[in-house]
C-alpha cells in the first residue's frame, strides 16, 4: 500500500509524466519502490527467525499461565509430545490436537533405582468414554537382572491415570519456533499427515511474509491503469489495492488450509498465489512501460 501511495503521489503531481518525458523508463522509476518492498520483506524474515519466537513464547506464557492459570506440563520436540505423569512418562505424536487419537504412543514407568520397570508401546492409542484403547502394541515388563517379558497385543484397554486434557501444550506453539525450528520440525515428522502439516507451517510462514512484493508488483501498474481509464488514482486505486490484497490473501489462506488437511502439496499451496499475481503484475508493468 505504501508503494502504491508513493507512485500515486508521483502521478498526481505530474512528476511521473516528467520523468517519462525525460526518457526514464517506468521500470527504473518503480525499481526503488520494488527494492524497498523486497528489503522490508527480508527484514520481516529475519524478525521471524530471531525476534518472533521469543516474543511469542513470552506472550503464550503470559496468556496461559498468568491469565488463564494453565501451566504447560508437556513439551514438544521433533514432532513428538513428552509428558511426565505421576507414575511414568508418556510420549506420542498427535496429528490433530482437537481429536483424542495418538500415534506411536508409549508409556514407561521406572523403579526407585531409575531402572525401566515397564514399557507399553503401541502404533495407535485412542481415548474414548474415559478409557485408553491401544492398538498394535506390546508390553515389556521388567523381570530383574536386565531381563524383560514381552507380550504382544492387537487391541487392549489400559487404565492410565492421565487424560488427553492433561497433556496441555500451548495451542499456538508453532509461533514459538523460528524458521529453522519449523524446518527441523518438519524433517523429523514420521507420518505423512504430520509431515504435510509441518511443511505447510514452514512454507506458509515464509510465503505469508513474502506476499508483499508480488502484491506490490501488481498494484503499481494497476494504479496507472485506473488513472488512465477513470482519471482517478489514489481515491480509487487504494480501495482496489486493499480489496485485491484481501482477495489474494483469502485464496492463499484457503490453499493453506487445504494443504494442512492433506488435500494439496504444501509447497504448491504456498507459492501458487505468489506466482500468479507476480507474473500478472510483471506483464502489466511491462505493458505500461511500452
Amino acid at each position: 500500500l505504501a508503494g502504491v501511495v508513493t507512485l500515486g503521489i508521483l502521478n498526481r503531481s505530474n512528476e511521473l509524466i516528467a520523468l517519462k518525458a525525460c526518457g526514464v523508463p517506468l521500470h527504473k522509476i518503480v525499481g526503488p519502490i520494488l527494492l524497498a518492498g523486497v528489503a522490508f520483506s527480508l527484514l520481516f524474515l529475519a524478525m521471524s527467525q530471531f525476534v518472533l519466537p521469543k516474543t511469542a513464547a513470552i506472550t503464550n506464557r503470559i496468556w496461559n499461565v498468568e491469565v488463564k492459570g494453565r501451566v504447560p506440563l508437556g513439551i514438544y520436540r521433533n514432532g513428538r509430545y513428552y509428558y511426565r505423569g505421576d507414575n511414568g512418562f508418556y510420549s506420542f505424536a498427535r496429528p490433530d490436537p482437537h481429536k483424542n487419537v495418538f500415534l506411536h504412543f508409549s508409556y514407561s514407568s521406572w523403579d526407585k533405582n531409575y531402572q525401566l520397570d515397564s514399557l507399553v508401546a503401541a502404533k495407535k492409542a485412542v481415548w474414548r468414554n474415559g478409557t485408553w484403547t491401544l492398538y498394535q502394541g506390546q508390553i515389556q515388563t521388567g523381570q530383574g537382572q536386565g531381563h524383560y517379558a514381552t507380550k504382544i497385543f492387537s487391541k487392549r484397554n489400559f487404565g492410565f491415570t492421565k487424560r488427553p486434557a492433561d497433556f496441555f501444550v500451548p495451542e499456538y506453539r508453532s509461533l514459538e519456533l523460528s524458521l529453522v525450528g519449523l524446518f527441523l520440525n518438519a524433517k523429523h515428522q514420521r507420518s505423512k499427515e504430520e509431515a504435510n502439516r509441518a511443511w505447510a507451517e514452514f512454507y506458509g510462514r515464509i510465503a505469508y511474509i513474502l506476499l508483499g512484493p508480488p502484491l506490490l508488483l501488481l498494484g503499481l501498474p494497476l494504479l496507472l491503469i485506473v488513472y488512465r481509464r477513470w482519471g482517478r488514482d489514489l481515491s480509487l486505486a487504494i480501495p482496489v489495492s486493499c480489496g485485491l490484497a484481501f482477495f489474494c490473501w483469502g485464496i492463499w489462506a484457503t490453499m493453506q488450509s487445504l494443504a494442512k488437511a492433506n488435500y494439496l502439496n504444501p509447497l504448491l499451496a504456498a507459492t501458487t498465489v505468489h506466482l500468479l499475481i507476480g507474473v500478472t503484475g510483471l506483464y502489466l508493468l511491462l505493458r505500461e512501460d511500452t
